[in-house]
């Protein structure tokens, strides 16, 4: 029985299990009225991410880089999340936090994407 074809999906099932529970982590740690937890996840993932891309990920290939981007980064940074923490904040009527959670996770995001290019290849 070949279980060749099977690895990539318990590769990604594996990696978004340890994701999930990073995240979980960071949320029962960081409880506020402002969606902190979704946009430290977000930046954290978002220079994780790009930090092990560029220093390692343009040569890996196989399980390891499929359970470490789709699986655990997948499960662990969301912008799904970013965006219903938006539409919440929006229909309660804080219109400046929204835009304000709009900025900061679209900005920083991008700055810890830069950063993380920028250590690897340092």
């Amino acid at each position: 029985m070949d279980l060749g074809p099977v690895i990539p999906f318990v590769a990604v099932a594996a990696g978004g299990a340890m994701g999930a529970l990073a995240r979980f982590c960071v949320y029962r740690t960081v409880e506020t009225g402002f969606p902190w937890a979704t946009f430290i996840v977000n930046i954290v993932g978002c220079c994780l991410a790009s930090f092990l891309m560029f220093r390692y990920g343009i040569y890996a290939d196989g399980p390891m880089k499929t359970m470490v981007f789709t699986g655990f980064f997948g499960a662990f940074t969301t912008m799904s999340t970013f965006s219903i923490d938006t539409v919440n904040l929006l229909c309660d009527g804080q219109y400046w936090q929204a835009g304000g959670n709009i900025v900061l996770n679209s900005v920083l995001c991008v700055a810890g994407a830069i950063g993380g290019r920028y250590l690897a290849v340092m």
